[in-house]
């Protein structure tokens, strides 16, 4: 089951790589189109916004995952090329790694019971 934590970082990912995808668009539109500045200092500054963000998510959360250096390594690698952090998800997804040792403990897939206690969900 994937948890809270897995959710806010696949929905980050997707969100930079869509950014990514407006922002070579703009571009496109500004220095080949030749008609303005085609959304690109909007695109750019929201763009700047979400990598950050990702950047941010990854460094927070891959300690929660479980991942490794090399996996961690991969997530931080796979903002830099347009569209790679949406493909770096769906990898990590296939491969479980949102299913890490921690994962009930800290990234919110267990039910928190009113008196205090904790279950577990299935």
């Amino acid at each position: 089951m994937v948890g809270k934590a897995a959710t806010v970082f696949r929905v980050v990912a997707v969100a930079e790589a869509l950014s990514w995808m407006a922002l070579l668009a703009g571009m496109f539109v500004k220095y080949v189109v030749g008609f303005g500045e085609g959304g690109v200092p909007v695109f750019g500054m929201v763009h700047g916004i979400l990598f950050l963000t990702y950047v941010v998510t990854t460094l927070a959360l891959f300690r929660v995952f479980g991942w490794n250096g090399k996996t961690l390594l991969l997530a931080l690698a796979a903002s830099v090329p347009p569209l790679c952090t949406w493909l770096f998800e769906s990898w990590a997804l296939r491969r479980g790694k949102f299913d890490g040792p921690e994962i009930d403990r800290r990234a919110g897939v267990a039910l928190y019971l009113p008196d205090g206690r904790e279950q577990a969900t299935a």
